[in-house]
């Protein structure tokens, strides 16, 4: 049995279909995706300051002369590393070179565990999180939030779906969510009571695990019946290992499919972030991070602030 560092596995989908790849089915080195997962260029090299962003920051800030960014580095295509295991790719990195450079400072990214983030915020031990987290009531009371992608999520289930499940149809199964994301928090509940509870239906049992590898190595073990998750992510991982599992549907309940950036609530940086976001949303190299990742639908236009 072959046994896959983190970037590796990364590359080939997600980590959770090791065992598939141990029976002989490893991901084509030669793919485009897998060339994606080598480039490490800077999206950002070239694009040039915006003076209005740069003269919103806090003196303070631009004596430090860096930003510093938390990220869930494990979640392809939108936050992880790339085959040298050490730099961060993914539309998420590329935003924040992008605001970064847009604010004419460095950046500096720290692997985050996604539920820890929002405290680390609040706490100040971070500048701000681009990590595809989407807008909830909790959240904006703790956090400022600028809008810069639309994703949402879907439901997977084993390939061919042998449970003959729906987005509907859920009432009663073991259903996985990640720790702190906003399946768990918001639109697994959701579901659950539009879908089950208020029907006379036993509610979704949801499962919460740390991250989508292992539910989906779960999920390929029969230990759960579906994944409530990120759409972009899903559909990444269903490319990268195809026939492995599949898509049943949208989830279009509990909160809205617009993600954003966070800083900590009130801070002095908000402004000088959203001048920049909004300006980076107006660049060449917002569309060309879309399209290399295959999220190019996900394009806003309007860097509101929440």
């Amino acid at each position: 049995m072959k046994i896959r560092t983190k970037a590796q596995t990364a590359a080939a989908g997600l980590a959770v279909l090791l065992a598939l790849s141990a029976c002989g089915g490893t991901a084509n080195s030669d793919s485009a995706d897998n060339s994606k997962t080598a480039n490490t260029t800077d999206i950002s090299e070239g694009v040039q300051p915006d003076s209005a962003a740069v003269a919103l920051l806090p003196q303070s800030i631009k004596d430090k002369g860096e930003l510093t960014v938390a990220m869930d580095l494990h979640y392809p295509p939108t936050t992880f590393l790339a085959e040298d295991n050490t730099t961060p790719i993914g539309l998420n990195p590329d935003i924040a070179r992008l605001i970064a450079k847009k604010l004419d400072l460095k950046l500096k990214f720290v692997d985050t565990k996604f539920d820890t983030i929002v405290p680390g915020l609040d706490g100040g031990r971070f500048d701000f999180t681009a990590t595809t987290m989407s807008k909830t009531e909790e959240r904006l009371k703790v956090l400022d939030m600028i809008d810069y992608f639309k994703a949402g999520n879907s439901v997977a289930v084993a390939a061919g779906n042998p449970l003959n499940l729906t987005v509907e149809t859920l009432c009663g199964k073991n259903i996985a969510v990640t720790q702190g994301s906003t399946g768990q928090l918001k639109r697994l509940p959701a579901l659950s009571e539009q879908s089950c509870t208020s029907k006379g239906q036993p509610a979704i049992n949801g499962v919460t695990l740390p991250n989508i590898q292992d539910a989906l190595t779960q999920l390929h073990s029969k230990r759960i019946d579906g994944i409530l998750y990120d759409t972009t992510a899903l559909g990444w991982a269903e490319k990268q290992q195809p026939g492995s599992f599949e898509l049943v549907g949208r989830v279009d309940v509990g909160t809205s499919d617009l993600t954003a950036i966070g800083l900590k609530k009130g801070s002095p940086l908000t402004p000088a972030f959203q001048a920049a976001l909004q300006s980076v949303l107006q660049t060449p190299e917002y569309k060309e991070s879309l399209e290399n990742w295959g999220l190019d639908s996900g394009a806003i236009t309007d860097a509101k602030l929440n």
